[in-house]
C-alpha cells in the first residue's frame, strides 16, 4: 500500500481515511489499489466488525469529501482508476460482509457520490452535498450511480440530479433519504464512530446477514428474498452466539459475542 488510503483500527471498528486533500481526494489508481487492500485488511480481521470510510481535508478551504476521478490522470493515460475486485476507486461494487458508514463533511461529486453510494450508512454535515456532474464533461456516471441514486432518493429526484449535474443540498439530501443522520460541521466522523460501535453491541453474523438482505431488496422479487432470509436465519440460528442471546437474555445481562 502507499499512503492514499489510510487504514487503522478503533475496538471493532476499522477506520479507512482517503488522504489526497490536495487533489480533493479524487481517485487515483494508487488511492483504489490501497483502497481495495484496505477492504481485503478490514474483511480479513476477525476483531474488526464494521467500517467507518472518511477524508482527510485538510487545508481545504471548501471541504471535499471526494471530487470522484482524477480527470488529470485520465487525461494523461495513466493507470486504472479502479481494480478488477473492487471496480471504480476499489471500492463501489467491491463485494464484502462487513458495513462500511461513510463519514461526509464537504461535497462528494461524481465518482465521489458513487462511493458514497457504494457504502451502506451515510453519515454526513449540513455543509455536505451530493452530485453526478459527469454531464458537465460529456461524461457519464459509470460506478453505479445511474442505477443506485434512484434507489436511494426516487427516480424523480435522482433525474433531475444526473441530468442537470448539480449537486443535492445536504438537507434535501437528508429529507430523500440518502442521508441517516445529519449533523453539524465537523461532527461526522465522531458520529459515524459513535453509530458504529453501537452497531457493535450486536451480534455480528446477525448484522451481517441482515446487510445481505437488506441490500438484496433492491433488486431481488420477494420469493427470492424470502428464501435468501431462510438461508441466512438458519445459518445464524447455528451458531453459538445465538445460544449466547438468548442465555443473556434469561440471565438478564449484556451478551459476549464471539462472531462466531
Amino acid at each position: 500500500m502507499s499512503d492514499k488510503v489510510l487504514y487503522e483500527t478503533r475496538g471493532r471498528v476499522a477506520l479507512l481515511t482517503l488522504t489526497r486533500p490536495e487533489a480533493r481526494n479524487a481517485v487515483s489508481g494508487e488511492l483504489a489499489a490501497d483502497m481495495e487492500a484496505a477492504i481485503d485488511q478490514m474483511e480479513a480481521d476477525d476483531s474488526v466488525w464494521i467500517g467507518v470510510l472518511r477524508a482527510n481535508t485538510e487545508g481545504q478551504s471548501n471541504p471535499v469529501f471526494c471530487a470522484g476521478a482524477d480527470l488529470k490522470a485520465i487525461n494523461s493515460g495513466g493507470p486504472p482508476l479502479g481494480t478488477k475486485r473492487g471496480g471504480f476507486a476499489g471500492y463501489v461494487y467491491r463485494e464484502r460482509k462487513k458495513p462500511i458508514i461513510v463519514a461526509v463533511d464537504g461535497l462528494a461529486t461524481a465518482g465521489g457520490c458513487e462511493i458514497v453510494l457504494g457504502s451502506d450508512i451515510v453519515v454526513a454535515t449540513t455543509r455536505s452535498s451530493f452530485g453526478l456532474a459527469e454531464v458537465k464533461r460529456n461524461l457519464i456516471a459509470g460506478a453505479g450511480g445511474l442505477f443506485r441514486l434512484p434507489r436511494a432518493i426516487g427516480q424523480a429526484a435522482a433525474m433531475e440530479a444526473i441530468l442537470t449535474g448539480e449537486p443535492i443540498p445536504a438537507e434535501r439530501a437528508y429529507a430523500l433519504g440518502l442521508i441517516a443522520r445529519l449533523v453539524e460541521p465537523g461532527a461526522a466522523e465522531e458520529t459515524a464512530i459513535a453509530l458504529a460501535e453501537k452497531i457493535c453491541e450486536n451480534a455480528p453474523l446477525a448484522v451481517w446477514a441482515s446487510r445481505k438482505v437488506v441490500l438484496a431488496a433492491a433488486y431481488e422479487d420477494d420469493e427470492t428474498l424470502k428464501k435468501m432470509t431462510d438461508t441466512v436465519f438458519a445459518d445464524v440460528m447455528k451458531s453459538t452466539d445465538t445460544k449466547e442471546g438468548l442465555t443473556a437474555f434469561i440471565e438478564k445481562r449484556a451478551p459476549k459475542w464471539t462472531g462466531a
